[in-house]
C-alpha cells in the first residue's frame, strides 16, 4: 500500500509499489486524477484504476474512461460503497453509478480531444497561456495551438466563448423537451 499527494507522483509509486488498485481523486495537485489515470495503463498495467470525485460529472467520467480507469465514486457515496467498487474492480468488472453513465451517453461524444478540454478547462482559473502551459506541462505554443483547434471545432471567436459553448451544450442535451 502506498499514499500520494500529488498526481505527477502515481507512476513512481505504482512501479515500486505494484498495487492491485489505484485510487486517484480528480483533485490532485501536479497532475490531476484524471491525467494520472492514463500512468497505470501505459507504466502499470497490472494496476486498475478507480477514480474518486467529489461531483459525479460526465466530462469526468468521460476522460475518466478514456484514460483508462475502470471505476468511478462519487465521495458522497457510503463507505460500503467504495469499497464494493474496489473489490469489484479487484474481480475485473467496471464500477460506474448507473445515472452518471446515462447522463454521459446522453451528453453524446464532445468534438474536442481529451486535450483540447484539458487546456479549455484550465483556462477557467483566469491564467494566461503561460499559467496553462506550465500547469500542463506544455509549451505555449501548443497551448495555443489547442486553443484554435477548440475555437474552430466549437464554431466560436475565442477561448471563453468555447468554454461557454460547451456548458450550454451540455446544459440543452440535459433540459428536458418542451
Amino acid at each position: 500500500m502506498a499514499a500520494v499527494g500529488r498526481g505527477d507522483q502515481v507512476a513512481d509509486a505504482a512501479r515500486e509499489h505494484r498495487p492491485d488498485v489505484a485510487l486517484l481523486d480528480v483533485e490532485m495537485p501536479g497532475l490531476d486524477g484524471l491525467a494520472a489515470a492514463a500512468v497505470p495503463a501505459q507504466e502499470a498495467p497490472w494496476c486498475r484504476v478507480v477514480i474518486l470525485a467529489t461531483f459525479g460529472r460526465a466530462g469526468y467520467l468521460r476522460r475518466a474512461m478514456e484514460a483508462g480507469a475502470v471505476g468511478f465514486v462519487v465521495k458522497d457515496a457510503p463507505a460500503e460503497a467504495l469499497a464494493d467498487a474496489i473489490r469489484r474492480v479487484t474481480a475485473g468488472e467496471r464500477v460506474v453509478d448507473p445515472e452518471l453513465a446515462a447522463a454521459t451517453l446522453a451528453a453524446g461524444a464532445s468534438p474536442l480531444t481529451a486535450r483540447e478540454r484539458d487546456v479549455l478547462n484550465t483556462s477557467r482559473s483566469g491564467a494566461g497561456v503561460a499559467g496553462i502551459a506550465a500547469k500542463l506541462y506544455l509549451s505555449e505554443g501548443t497551448v495555443r495551438n489547442y486553443f484554435s483547434a477548440a475555437i474552430a471545432k466549437t464554431g466560436t471567436r475565442n477561448r471563453t466563448e468555447a468554454l461557454r459553448g460547451r456548458r450550454r451544450a451540455r446544459l440543452a442535451l440535459t433540459m428536458p423537451a418542451s
